[in-house]
């Protein structure tokens, strides 16, 4: 891969709009993609690696180039990636053994090592103990790709055969996983007919796990309550084959937008979206549902490998302020359950305060009006998949 000046520059300016504007980095390498759609598949993915490098190991880079000039973390991370830097000033002094030297030094504090901050190893290993260091580590690690076939439209041996028309390489995760693929090759996969006609999702395969808790009939009213853009929304549409209703709620009017057009894609048409304007909505639907899932706003703390800038903007009081949030909602939105219906609690973080310690507050509190029937703990370093936590909890 040839280094070129125009490459460090786009580089720079996108770590400049995350590290300094605030901006997510996957919309931040969307738009720079975009912009430079004339790059090759190798340029391409040098740079997405890249900048997802620098945000991983940013602490760790600081500690070994000696300053935060970003040119010299980008410098840095190349020397570790394995490719030679052209010679020019901002470089100066880097060097393979230069590099390995300071590694070395890092290796006695494991906070830079991994390069997390050091709240956030005190939390870690307060909340989980010896096992906080095997997820850091794993959760350092690139996050592979997985999609979920669309049911609604195809199976998963016809998207495996449509993706390979497409020189795209997918196969089967597993029997307990009957939609999930694997993708060895990202190249293209956004420009192909298949997804294009709806027949996949990206979703990973632990966040796959989440929705068959609810045991989603053809016919139920169903409410993802924390929707978002829609990617559990999609999940449950497709095992209620478009028969009843599924009402998909969120806070954020931009984000049922996104829902809608992915909905119309992938051909979900009981879907109705209705934003949460007051606690007058969640009140209107006092058991009526069926079957409710909140996937509630967590830490991410599960899926840093996906989003490595999250660990820089998070803080303790965060921490404590999502632990609030996160229960408020179950208490409050788990009001839409009928009596007798199911109801799952989730979230994309690995850390007790936010799941089982909050469902078990939940549930001495309720007295005995609910039974907690089911609990998941997916932790990167043991499965595999993102981290994330759910509790399916039954109405009496």
């Amino acid at each position: 891969m040839k280094i070129n000046r125009h490459l460090l520059s786009e580089l720079m300016t996108s770590l400049e709009e995350v590290f300094f504007d605030g901006k997510y980095a996957d919309k931040v390498i969307e738009a720079c993609l975009k912009h430079n759609g004339n790059w090759s598949m190798p340029e391409r993915k040098f740079y997405a690696e890249t900048v997802y490098g620098v945000l991983r190991w940013e602490r760790l880079l600081i500690f070994i180039a000696g300053n935060e000039s970003l040119a010299r973390l980008i410098g840095t991370q190349w020397l570790r990636m394995g490719h030679d830097l052209p010679p020019w000033d901002e470089f100066e002094g880097l060097d393979y053994d230069f590099i390995k030297r300071q590694e070395k030094k890092a290796g006695a504090h494991f906070p830079t090592k991994q390069s997390i901050p050091d709240w956030m190893d005190d939390l870690g290993r307060k909340e989980l103990g010896d096992v906080w260091e095997k997820i850091v580590i794993a959760m350092n690690q690139p996050a592979e790709l997985y999609l979920r076939v669309n049911a609604l439209k195809s199976t998963r041996e016809e998207v495996i055969a449509a993706l390979a028309a497409s020189e795209i390489t997918a196969d089967k995760v597993s029997d307990d996983l009957p939609n999930a693929l694997k993708v060895k090759d990202r190249k293209d996969l956004f420009k192909s007919e298949a997804f294009r006609n709806g027949l996949f999702e990206v979703q990973d395969a632990g966040s796959q796990m989440i929705v068959p808790l609810l045991d989603v009939q053809p016919g139920h009213r169903v409410i993802d309550a924390c929707a978002g853009s829609g990617g559990k929304s999609l999940h449950i549409a497709a095992y209620m084959q478009n028969k009843g209703r599924l009402i998909s709620m969120d806070i954020k009017d931009w984000k049922l937008h996104e829902l809608k057009l992915r909905a119309r894609r992938a051909g979900a048409t009981n879907i109705e979206t209705r934003v949460i304007e007051s606690s007058k909505t969640i009140k209107r639907l006092k058991e009526q549902a069926d079957r409710v899932l909140l996937d509630v706003p967590c830490t991410g703390l599960g899926v840093l490998r996906r989003n490595p800038d999250a660990k820089w903007r998070l803080n303790e009081e965060d921490v404590a302020e999502i632990n609030k949030e996160q229960y408020q909602i179950l208490t409050s939105y788990s009001a839409m359950t009928k009596k007798g219906g199911l109801m799952v609690y989730s979230t994309c973080s690995i850390l007790p305060s936010e799941n089982e310690k909050q469902i078990a507050k939940f549930l001495k509190e309720k007295n005995g009006d609910w039974t907690l029937l089911k609990e998941i703990h997916l932790r990167p370093d043991v499965e595999g998949y993102d981290g994330f936590y759910a509790a399916l909890l039954k109405r009496n």
